[in-house]
């Protein structure tokens, strides 16, 4: 993998901004995820960024956009050929494990498994299609996909951003990087939700 990496990075930068788009976008739209993670080529943009080959703003653009557009096309195929779909997909590629997984995750969580699926690469290329199969309502799927995608892709680009010529490390830790970020993301609505709750106490016992 390693070099296919570095191929990629002696790429011309244009067209690495293309990848940092299209992988994201194909991962669940089109289950490339199952091979290639999407966050791919969106650490490798925050990677040309650090070496002033491309601009962040735009690298945000790319992977936030890729991912949401990806996760929608995923929920409208998943609609309309979720199961023909993962007929096709060979087991070497596709678990049962990973199957049912993603279908439990819907299944306990509803929308917030779009978000929350957005950081394990087990989950991210199949829940939006099994959303979309489980006939989930867009626009509660929408909301989640845009949160998810939008905190994943920037964290990744700053991620490869920081990580300079050490994106070596991030690549091979990735999913474990996915789900350090979703644990601090949950962190901080709990302590969030706790400092709302006890505010509201105070106040009812003030009155």
């Amino acid at each position: 993998m390693g070099h296919v990496l570095d191929g990629i990075l002696r790429l011309p930068p244009a067209l690495v901004l293309a990848l940092v788009f299209l992988l994201p976008a194909l991962e669940a739209s089109a289950f490339v995820g199952v091979v290639l993670p999407g966050e791919i080529g969106v650490v490798l943009g925050g990677v040309l960024a650090n070496q002033h080959k491309l601009s962040l703003t735009a690298v945000l653009v790319a992977g936030i956009a890729g991912a949401v557009i990806g996760d929608s096309i995923g929920f409208w195929v998943g609609q309309r050929y979720g199961e023909r779909i993962l007929r096709r997909i060979p087991d070497r590629l596709l678990s049962d494990e990973k199957l049912h997984r993603a279908e439990d995750s819907l299944r306990r969580l509803g929308g917030k498994s779009v978000f929350v699926g957005r950081f394990t690469a087990a989950l991210r290329a199949l829940v939006p299609g099994l959303a979309g199969m489980s006939r989930l309502p867009y626009g509660r799927f929408l909301a989640w996909n845009v949160a998810g995608g939008a905190i994943w892709a920037t964290a990744f680009v700053l991620i490869g951003y920081l990580a300079g010529s050490q994106y070596h490390r991030v690549e091979r830790y990735a999913n474990y990087v996915g789900i350090a970020l979703l644990v601090v993301i949950a962190a901080v609505v709990l302590v969030r939700r706790y400092r709302s709750r006890r505010a509201e106490r105070a106040e009812a016992v003030g009155r």
